[in-house]
């Protein structure tokens, strides 16, 4: 039986992997040479090379020259990069609550100068979701 076509198995074919959701944390945090990226990380050299690759060729990274000689390249986000900040700040959320021991070691901040927290709300009516307010519909299914 094949697989299902699926939005979630898609996506985490593009970001599903430590190293990928790491690079792009540093990317959307500031650290966009591959150095850097390495030394927060703690990943391999040929292990994020081969990360960054991928989120470059999905798009998600895009890299830019920024020296000449030797050419020497950066990495930023792309819309599709930019747009999986609010998953990286609700999987942190998760991890503060659920994994992690103490006090998180990093926040995101709104630029009103607020620790931001990411809730979702529904995009009809304006009222935050809560666990038990949605259940998933499988559009064009046959219903019984």
């Amino acid at each position: 039986m094949a697989g299902r076509e699926c939005s979630i198995a898609n996506a985490l074919g593009v970001v599903g992997e430590r190293w990928s959701l790491l690079a792009l944390r540093e990317v959307l945090l500031g650290a966009r040479r591959f150095d850097q990226i390495v030394a927060h990380t703690g990943a391999s050299r040929d292990i994020l090379a081969a990360r960054l690759r991928k989120l470059v060729d999905a798009g998600v990274l895009e890299k830019q020259q920024y020296e000449d000689r030797p050419p020497r390249y950066e990495y930023v986000p792309t819309e599709a990069g930019r747009a999986l900040a609010p998953i990286l700040q609700s999987l942190m959320d998760w991890g503060d609550r659920f994994v992690t021991d103490g006090p998180p070691p990093t926040v995101w901040e709104h630029s009103c100068g607020a620790e931001l927290h990411v809730r979702p709300v529904c995009a009809h009516c304006g009222q935050p979701l809560e666990p038990g307010d949605s259940h998933l519909v499988r559009l064009g299914a046959v219903q019984p």
